[in-house]
């Protein structure tokens, strides 16, 4: 694979069960790449170790007064020089190429597994992490993955020198042969604190990403309440901890780096004192001393690659561990179960409420927790939580439905609609049945201004459709960009379509006729809408009361409105006390309410005796204290 052949066609099924496993199976999947940069890695390695022997043989030249032996020490040398040069280069392509392809197949696993799960991923997995492994965290898998083969070709060099050096030399060869593996090892005892003081550096910067993309999510919000400040003040924190950790990890490599210079350097020196003292008794000759001592010089070079791959591993094993946690994550019945071959019809249905959405009917759905009715849409959509029922299309599962078939059956438009960059023509190029046009839908979504203010926006644009729209639509107010959104889900024309707070940041006069474009476009499809708005629960051909995580009650708005007290303190925002009173008033015009022992059933509310005027009238100015409160709130319960 190289760099222009990317994206991959096909990234592959990842060995997810562990981080190490997922190293292992990225470096089995580009085992060619791996070949070829070891291949140049010891040609570049062998060529530069072999220097020293070139040299040594040019001073016996030299000593020998053989001007056919320098030359051809010349020779060899130029020889061995083009070799490196040529080596470094290919190594360094080869090297750079296999990080990029190993960074590029998780890049593309991660999008993968995200388009796969959907909103479930952030439930599961903290958005900053996602954050952390789709950036950082990529580069260093890419790093350790190519430093394997450098590393493979520098170990074998440092093995083929050390053979060399005693064929070579045996009484100075053993002592560079016995050395260099206490070199090379002496660094492992302080790799797991190095692994250790990693790993805590990468977690905390997981959470000041987190915190930071948080922030930045919410920063409108934050503005508006005067609460930038504090999170400012957290994410600074936050900040001081990771480059506390992170100085506590550099102490410990700048350990291991004066190690992997000291001790060459002890090497060094105690194979010239003893290469000097063999020589002075003749053991030796000068051009065999310098061959040794250059061939320790220069080993260096190679030995630096032992501590590079310890810290590509450190640095690396956190990193694939979150990335291979990402990735093993699966749809609840994606792990197991059957495969419905058809994309199935009718009635959607919730186990988990008992909500019911008739087959081509409006369904307006009021949930009195905001957060209750983001998690019942999620489950429309067919994410429910791990130990929880799938809903049911049809009588289907739609968790047993391949994901594209799901994807078409259902369609969720969550409460906070995100728009990428580019054309409005872009933003409508989304998978759709076709029997919807565009004008339609932007019509039937109230788009008129939201097209004249992105055409103000982009002079160059002569068709609406060219318009640009900014990053995530910033350029625009939040009510135009949910009407966007809202036409881009009306254009796709599901079999399903499930709507969270579609026009809560619109105006009512802009709501009354969304509403009505709404009903008109998706008459025959099933439509599920989650409001507490009274235009778009007036709209709906029925309405559905969640409460506590059920469905108590259907019917009509304006019916619910008088029958239901909990259906209407949700639609009407009322209070407690609010809906107390009412309810104590309704009972008095019914004439059924007992107060202080006086029973005023059959009566109208004027023919009350004063005494029981005043008494409620006192009651319910002072908070109901002077009556029976708790026999009231029972009657009107």
């Amino acid at each position: 694979m190289q760099i222009q052949d990317l994206p991959y066609p096909d990234p592959g099924v990842p060995d997810a069960r562990s981080g190490p496993r997922f190293l292992w199976w990225l470096g089995r999947n580009q085992l060619g790449g791996q070949l070829k940069s070891l291949a140049w890695g010891l040609l570049h390695f062998v060529a530069v170790s072999a220097q020293p022997f070139c040299v040594g043989f040019a001073v016996e030249a030299v000593v020998n007064r053989s001007g056919t032996r320098l030359a051809l020490a010349g020779g060899l040398m130029a020889l061995f020089g083009a070799a490196t040069a040529i080596g470094d280069t290919f190594l360094h392509r080869a090297a750079v190429t296999n990080w990029i392809t190993a960074a590029a197949r998780v890049q593309q696993l991660l999008a993968r597994k995200a388009s796969q799960l959907g909103s479930a991923l952030t439930r599961r997995v903290a958005a900053g992490e996602v954050v952390a492994v789709s950036t950082g965290d990529v580069e260093k898998i890419g790093w350790f993955v190519e430093a394997v083969s450098r590393f493979t070709a520098a170990a074998a060099t440092v093995v083929l020198v050390c053979v060399g050096l005693v064929v070579y030399q045996p009484a100075l060869g053993v002592v560079v042969a016995v050395g260099l593996p206490v070199v090379a090892l002496a660094a492992l005892p302080l790799l797991p604190a190095a692994t250790r003081r990693a790993d805590v550096q990468r977690e905390k910067a997981g959470r000041a990403t987190e915190l930071a993309s948080d922030t930045v999510a919410g920063l409108r919000v934050l503005r508006g309440i005067g609460g930038e400040e504090l999170f400012l003040d957290r994410y600074r924190s936050a900040s001081q901890e990771v480059r506390h950790a992170a100085v506590r990890s550099a102490r410990m490599w700048s350990l291991i780096s004066a190690i992997q210079v000291l001790l060459p350097g002890l090497l060094l020196i105690a194979v010239v004192c003893y290469g000097v003292r063999l020589a002075r008794e003749g053991r030796i000759t000068v051009g065999e001393l310098v061959t040794v001592y250059s061939s320790v010089m220069v080993l260096a070079y190679p030995l630096r690659h032992f501590e590079e791959i310890a810290m590509a591993y450190s640095f690396s094993r956190p990193s694939a561990k979150r990335a291979a946690r990402v990735l093993s994550l699966e749809r609840v019945t994606d792990i197991g179960g059957s495969r419905t071959a058809d994309t199935p019809s009718g009635d959607l249905y919730d186990p988990a409420t008992g909500l019911l959405a008739p087959a081509a009917r409006l369904t307006a759905v009021v949930c009195g927790d905001p957060d209750a009715a983001g998690q019942l849409a999620e489950r429309l959509g067919g994410h429910p939580p791990e130990d929880g029922p799938s809903v049911l299309l049809g009588g289907v599962p739609l968790d047993e439905l391949p994901l594209d078939r799901a994807r078409t059956a259902v369609l969720v438009q969550d409460k906070d609609p995100v728009l990428l960059s580019g054309r409005l023509r872009d933003l409508l190029d989304v998978p759709a049945s076709g029997k919807v046009d565009a004008g339609a839908a932007l019509a039937a979504a109230q788009c008129g201004d939201v097209l004249e203010a992105l055409v103000q926006g982009s002079l160059d644009a002569d068709d609406p459709l060219d318009a640009r729209i900014t990053e995530r639509g910033r350029s625009l107010s939040g009510g135009q960009r949910q009407r966007l959104a809202l036409a881009r889900s009306l254009y796709t024309d599901p079999e399903v379509l499930v709507l969270d707070e579609p026009t809560s940041a619109v105006d009512s006069h802009t709501e009354a006729r969304i509403a009505e474009g709404l009903r008109e476009l998706r008459a025959g499809r099933t439509t599920v809408v989650f409001t507490s708005s009274p235009l778009l629960l007036d709209r709906a051909d029925r309405v559905v009361l969640v409460h506590e995580g059920e469905a108590v009650t259907v019917g009509l708005h304006r019916e619910l409105l008088h029958t239901e007290p909990r259906y209407r303190a949700v639609v009407t925002r009322e209070t407690d006390e609010e809906a107390t009173l009412n309810g104590v008033l309704k009972h008095l015009d019914d004439g059924e309410l007992e107060v202080d022992g006086l029973k005023a059933n059959g009566l109208e509310t004027a023919e009350l005796t004063n005494e029981v005027t005043d008494e409620l009238t006192d009651g319910l100015t002072d908070g109901l204290e002077d009556i029976d409160r708790e026999e009231i709130i029972e009657e009107t319960a």
